[in-house]
């Protein structure tokens, strides 16, 4: 427990996180102002909700999924792989990066909880192909996972994480030579190709009762002639507006679309909100991530597509909605085929 748990920023890396303006009174902090739960909310009200869940938050059945060669794939063509919530592959200009992979079929401290759902686990981390970058977004175990990071890290070169967030892959065996820290707004050339700017969220972090140590971030990644707007989690707010007219627009765009609830109404999208964000940022193209695979609120878990898919279609956007596993071009027509479309 207390290794998957990871550790807490100290020495210099807290050193750094204390000469940052995003960090006040011991924690960082949101820049547009983001309450944790709704004025009428609780953590008691919450707990009984949970108690009484509705079957319609787990499919039925099986996801529908599809299995193919990651490392056979062509890293020239600009394509990308979604592996359920918020994990995906990206690969264009003959390289290949890693976002946020959680392949140990839960996402918690311990694996009898939040476990994944069936048929949404068919890739494992000795499936990656050899990797110039690994992402993390924060350090929340829906996007840091433990199991995962250790069999990952060591076929990658360069691993970027928010400020703060070092500590823990330090505390997991990751060499300080593979970690790059950044805090919003920083830009980091990875190499002739690759250029990675952090960006803020509306969000929070930790692992264990305290939180906000260390950063969550989105990014906006220069790759080659393609731009990637990379979103973490996040709340609606004007961070999305900011962020597009200061970096955008994108040729494509992860936002996520899940994991909402009217008690922190702040903190994770609403579906019609995620649309909003994607024609904020000037997304020609976007991919609604954070659902289909794990339980983190109380919606019918195929809700979030269903929203997002209506709401984009009235503002005309253009919608990409893969199966998990599927090869998807950045550029695609964002023909979907409803395979979500059962309880």
């Amino acid at each position: 427990m207390a290794t998957t748990l990871g550790k807490l920023p100290h020495g210099d890396i807290l050193k750094r996180i204390s000469q940052s303006e995003h960090f006040q009174s011991g924690s960082f902090q949101n820049i547009e102002h983001t309450e944790m739960l709704a004025p009428n909310s609780s953590y008691w009200k919450m707990a009984i909700k949970y108690w009484q869940k509705p079957n319609s938050i787990r499919p039925s059945s099986p996801i529908p999924s599809t299995k193919i060669n990651l490392k056979d794939l062509d890293a020239n063509k600009a394509q990308y792989i979604w592996f359920g919530h918020s994990s995906y592959l990206l690969l264009a200009e003959g390289k290949k990066i890693l976002v946020d992979p959680v392949f140990s079929g839960y996402a918690s401290p311990v694996p009898f909880a939040v476990q994944s759902f069936e048929g949404t686990d068919i890739y494992l981390p000795e499936d990656m192909p050899d990797l110039d970058i690994l992402i993390i977004t924060h350090d929340h175990y829906d996007h840091l996972d433990y199991e995962t990071m250790l069999k990952i890290h060591p076929r990658t070169k360069k691993i970027i994480v928010p400020l703060g967030v070092s500590a823990h892959l330090l505390s997991w065996g990751v060499p300080l030579s593979k970690i790059i820290e950044l805090d919003w707004f920083e830009t980091k050339e990875i190499d002739p190709i690759i250029t990675v700017t952090a960006t803020p969220t509306r969000h929070f972090s930790g692992r264990s009762v305290l939180r906000n140590k260390s950063l969550w971030c989105s990014y906006v990644l220069k790759l080659g002639e393609y731009k990637v707007f990379i979103g973490g989690d996040s709340g609606y707010g004007s961070v999305f507006e900011s962020i597009g007219k200061k970096y955008g627009p994108f040729d494509l765009a992860f936002l996520e679309c899940g994991q909402y609830g009217d008690d922190w109404p702040s903190i994770h999208m609403r579906p019609e909100e995620t649309a909003m964000a994607a024609a904020n940022i000037g997304a020609k193209s976007f991919v609604p991530v954070h659902w289909g695979k794990f339980i983190l609120s109380l919606h019918p878990w195929n809700d979030p597509i269903k929203r997002v898919l209506t709401a984009s279609q009235n503002i005309k956007l253009n919608l990409q909605v893969p199966k998990i596993g599927e090869s998807f071009e950045f550029t695609g027509s964002g023909s979907v085929d409803g395979w979500w479309n059962f309880q």
